[in-house]
């Protein structure tokens, strides 16, 4: 920690004399406090006659020095006079701010003893002072004066010893913050912070130095292992000794030089002190950057690598070397924090906290620290209001994450491994920026509109690079399905929402999405063949490249329909760079010195041998599916031409209206023969081709006979498709 730049004054801190004899004392001979186990006696020759007991110690001292310079005493005094032995009186004050530390201070300055002011006794002396009542009615020159002047003019113009004062008001709620000392020394934190690092001047006593930019550290007259002093001087001027205005002390410190110092504040006060540093204007990365300091120091699991680290399973068995966290909260108290869920309930305070002051402004930290802090605030169970602000501004740097950050396990829920349904809201809130971003930049409405203050306004590179910034998004998304495709408790509904989340512009080529729903089929394998279509259309198949075509042509786990839509789609890009080559050559051509046209030959012999064996292969899959749709053609045809053939058997079978009004008994004979022979034929030729296969039923010429007796029929030409 950095060592105040009033060290060296050791007259006006470390050894301060605030008491001193007085005439109304004389008669009191006294040479100090001795201390008996827990019980505190002062070395006079007159016996006490009153008795103080602050938690388990006891002071035994005397009614009159206390009653003197204390008007809580003197009250409590003479309320319990009337008691039934008036020469002892017993006072409890168990309650005293500081404890029996800061009463012995105070008690020692009304006997007229010395008392040692320190940056470490100062606030809970100034509590206690104001708990007694030690106000300028009673004396001059009383306690609550004297502490109010050294904490005014030694501690608040001294940068250690406000970091000092700060830390040990952390057992003084409320009356530190009564008394405005936490406040003031948050202030005057902020203040020296936020000066400009060249109108700091940096004092050293030692002679060794440390590297890494940051000023040595140094010994200086008041203790033995201080470190270097900053001096504020604003008005620029170089004056002081020779030692002071050396070179060597004129180094500009580096812009983080009081983040260490400032993380070891609780949680409360180091969100006051942050809270004061934004109101002075500093930028917002480097409060960003002191943030996740903070959360390094106070939340060990937070910077740990990788998605499954033990801290963040069980935060509160991280324990620092000095104990974890260690933190009393203000307004509880007592023994109900020494449960076993009290750590658990410290760092969700700390998350909370941390997550409210996070500057609003766009990277201002990363969003790695983001997404950790995410999944520590749902293990955690957070404020949900703090949550979704938290998944809000992921959104607005969701291309800067990686997958590692992304894989949060669902805690509390037993559906599937990962929190997909975190990841499609990181996802819209994603695109929401991008759709303010675009509608405050769009022309032609008159005034842009200002973007929200809570998402922060990009550059004009960022807004620029919006398309690629929708790329990355969808790569990292597509590494993601890889990932959570594995699950089989993920549902086919949720994986195609979190696929078809983004907009087809966001992606240049689908290989990645590809591979997600190969392992989607790989980890499912009861899927019914609707529900692959259904897989499959999350993927464009002209966005594969050749070598996901060529997977794709021999995957057994896809679709027919998809396989063929690969191939075809395939062919056509080999088909549109040959013509396109052609073209080109043609053009060329036209010129007296140009090249002949390549021919297809020269073009498949120029390609890899690799290229070659898969296009062959899907050039034979290809002939195949081919032969097979010609072969239903024909069959369909053939079963046309059959039914074509029994109408005109019924037609022929049925009696006209002129051979009604013959009446013949041969005739009639033969007609009721002729009947029921054509049905009868007809039903089992028909009966024969339900049966046969396309090259059973058809003869050489590739024609199904007639009924007998009927005329030859030439055949007909197959159709292009089928009708």
């Amino acid at each position: 920690m950095w060592e105040s730049e009033s060290e060296s004054h050791a007259g006006e801190r470390g050894l301060v004399p605030v008491g001193g004899s007085s005439g109304q004392h004389e008669g009191l001979k006294n040479d100090g406090f001795v201390r008996r186990d827990h019980s505190w006696y002062v070395n006079s020759d007159i016996p006490s006659d009153l008795l103080v007991k602050v938690g388990d110690v006891s002071f035994h001292l005397h009614k009159y020095p206390m009653i003197s310079r204390s008007g809580r005493m003197s009250r409590i005094i003479y309320e319990t006079a009337a008691s039934a032995d008036p020469d002892t009186a017993a006072v409890g004050l168990d309650d005293v701010p500081g404890g029996a530390d800061s009463f012995e201070l105070a008690a020692r300055f009304c006997y007229g003893m010395a008392v040692d002011l320190t940056a470490a006794n100062i606030s809970g002396l100034r509590c206690a002072a104001e708990y007694l009542e030690m106000t300028e009615d009673l004396e001059e020159g009383n306690l609550i004066f004297k502490t109010e002047a050294f904490l005014s003019y030694v501690v608040l113009s001294s940068w250690r010893d406000s970091i000092v004062v700060l830390k040990s008001c952390e057992g003084l709620s409320p009356w530190a913050e009564n008394l405005q000392i936490v406040r003031r020394c948050s202030e005057s934190i902020a203040w020296k912070a936020c000066a400009n690092p060249r109108g700091v001047r940096w004092a050293y006593t030692g002679t060794g130095a440390t590297g890494g930019g940051r000023p040595p550290r140094a010994t200086g007259p008041g203790g033995g292992g201080g470190t270097a002093s900053p001096r504020w001087n604003l008005s620029g001027s170089g004056g002081g000794d020779s030692k002071e205005s050396s070179p060597s002390r004129q180094a500009v410190p580096p812009a983080d030089w009081w983040f260490e110092d400032v993380s070891v504040l609780r949680i409360d006060h180091f969100v006051r002190v942050v809270t004061a540093i934004k109101v002075k204007g500093m930028r917002f990365d480097l409060i960003g950057a002191a943030i996740t300091h903070y959360a390094s120091k106070w939340l060990p699991g937070l910077t740990k690598d990788g998605p499954h680290g033990g801290a963040l399973d069980e935060p509160w068995a991280q324990a620092s070397p000095g104990g974890g966290l260690h933190m009393i909260i203000a307004g509880g108290g007592g023994k109900d924090h020494i449960a076993a869920s009290a750590p658990a309930r410290e760092q969700r305070m700390v998350v909370e906290s941390l997550i409210s002051i996070i500057p609003p402004q766009r990277d201002s930290v990363s969003c790695g620290f983001l997404l950790r802090l995410l999944r520590l605030a749902i293990m955690l169970k957070a404020a949900p209001a703090l949550v979704t602000e938290l998944e809000k501004r992921v959104g607005m740097q969701l291309e800067q994450a990686v997958l590692a950050d992304l894989l949060i396990p669902s805690y509390g829920r037993a559906d599937t491994a990962y929190d997909v349904d975190l990841v499609q809201r990181l996802v819209e809130h994603f695109l929401v920026q991008e759709q303010t971003e675009l509608a405050s930049s769009s022309p032609g409405r008159g005034e842009p509109a200002a973007a929200p203050e809570y998402y922060g306004a990009r550059t004009t590179a960022a807004s620029a690079a919006g398309l690629n910034a929708k790329e990355r998004v969808a790569r990292l998304l597509d590494s993601y399905l890889s990932e959570v495709s594995r699950d089989r408790n993920l549902s086919l509904t949720k994986f195609q929402v979190l696929a078809e989340s983004l907009p087809e512009s966001a992606r240049t080529c689908d290989d990645g999405l590809y591979r997600a729903v190969d392992s989607y089929l790989k980890a499912h394998p009861t899927l019914t063949e609707h529900e692959r279509k259904r897989l499959c259309r999350v993927m464009d198949c002209q966005k594969l490249s050749f070598d996901a075509c060529m997977h794709a042509a021999q995957n057994e786990r896809l679709p027919l329909r998809v396989v063929v839509q690969v191939l075809f789609s395939e062919q056509v890009k080999i088909s549109n760079a040959l013509a396109g080559s052609s073209g080109a050559g043609a053009a060329l051509g036209k010129a007296p010195d140009a090249a002949p046209p390549t021919t297809r030959r020269q073009l498949l012999d120029g390609t890899p041998q690799s290229f070659q064996d898969g296009w062959a292969a899907a050039k034979k899959d290809i002939n195949t599916l081919k032969f097979e749709l010609e072969s239903m053609k024909a069959k369909y045809l053939e079963l046309q031409h059959e039914m074509d053939a029994l109408q005109k058997q019924v037609e022929r079978g049925a009696p006209s209206p002129a051979a009604g009004s013959k009446v013949a008994g041969v005739g009639a004979g033969a007609g009721k023969n002729q009947g029921p022979s054509a049905w009868s034929s007809g039903w089992r030729k028909l009966g024969r081709l339900a049966k046969m296969t396309g090259a059973d039923a058809a003869g050489p010429d590739g024609h199904v006979p007639g009924a007998p007796g009927e005329a030859p029929r030439k055949p007909r030409r197959w159709r292009n498709s089928i009708s």
